[in-house]
């Protein structure tokens, strides 16, 4: 975690415009929100994703990192502005559980050895059934172990935390070349994805109840389900600014230095930050033009060039008053 840079400790702040995001209404969360849907076997990511567009009667919805249609689990869905983001959900780091198929022959102790040796970064070729395009290329596994197995029935179920775009079923193929026996993926459950954990998931059924609900009056059950769009964001390196200086950033200024009131040490030109209110909220998403070390010794020049503006351009007036 990198220590906070203040530049102001007390900067003055609105009382009349912006709010604090688990304050947010319905119709807000729905602009930009995120839901963690518990996908079933058998659809696919997209179909999905249609259907939640259906249910909830919004144009605007995606869904970042695909499952495979024999897959369970975690599948984030983007709402209204939150689809501008999917390239930030796609490189969250993710856990699965995975069931493998093994020749009964093989015990668990020779399971467990051959894991250790696919901790770190390893090689991860998508399968010939991915879309991806075919090529060599490695990922990190963070951690990978067996839980439990049933050596009578060749069945293995293993943890996977590691990350994004790393394919199990390429990591449980090269588990059975380690082995020397064939390995395959029979089951697979997205356990987590980015910041977002098992208990914040809802079934499609819980979601269509919820809108229903919705439509009738009670707002209460669906606005639970949907989680700001800043839930996804909370991974990357922040700068926090004067309420001020938050309408030039939504008609896409760069963010000058005086209106910088804090941010993360440790960022480099060219890395990815977090524009945040005195709110929490989410402003924009942009690119460093000079380091944290930088700033302190500023007054004046550009510090972030705005790449994916979030926050609605009326929100916060051009000229505040400061009241």
């Amino acid at each position: 975690m990198n220590s906070r840079i203040v530049i102001d400790d007390s900067p003055a702040k609105s009382s009349r415009h912006g709010k604090i995001p688990s304050e947010r209404g319905l119709q807000a969360l729905m602009e930009a929100g995120v839901i963690l849907v518990d996908k079933p076997p058998g659809p696919s990511s997209h179909q999905l994703a249609s259907w939640a567009r259906d249910i909830l009667g919004l144009k605007r919805l995606g869904h970042g990192g695909t499952l495979d249609p024999f897959a369970t689990g975690a599948l984030t869905l983007l709402l209204g502005k939150a689809t501008r983001l999917t390239e930030v959900v796609l490189s969250g780091n993710k856990t699965y559980i995975a069931i493998l198929k093994i020749d009964s022959s093989i015990s668990s102790k020779q399971v467990e050895e051959v894991l250790e040796r696919f901790s770190g970064e390893v090689y991860n070729v998508p399968p010939l059934e991915s879309a991806v395009k075919i090529r060599v290329r490695t990922r990190v596994i963070q951690e990978i172990k067996l839980l439990e197995s049933d050596q009578e029935d060749g069945l293995h179920t293993v943890s996977v935390s590691c990350q994004a775009g790393t394919y199990i079923r390429t990591l449980a193929r090269d588990i059975g070349l380690m082995l020397g026996t064939p390995c395959v993926l029979s089951e697979l459950h997205r356990h987590s994805t980015g910041s977002f954990e098992q208990s914040s998931l809802c079934t499609m059924q819980q979601l269509a109840d919820a809108a229903m609900l919705a439509e009738e009056g009670d707002e209460e059950a669906l606005c639970r389900l949907i989680a700001p769009v800043e839930r996804i964001l909370g991974s990357i390196p922040g700068v926090w600014v004067r309420d001020s200086a938050i309408a030039s950033i939504c008609h896409g200024a760069p963010l000058a230095v005086p209106g910088v009131v804090s941010l993360d040490s440790g960022m480099s030109p060219g890395d990815k930050t977090v524009i945040w209110s005195s709110k929490g909220e989410a402003v924009a998403v942009g690119e460093m033009i000079v380091g944290s070390s930088d700033v302190p010794n500023m007054t004046e020049g550009e510090l972030i060039k705005p790449k994916i503006v979030l926050m609605d351009k009326d929100e916060y007036p051009g000229a505040w008053s400061g009241r």
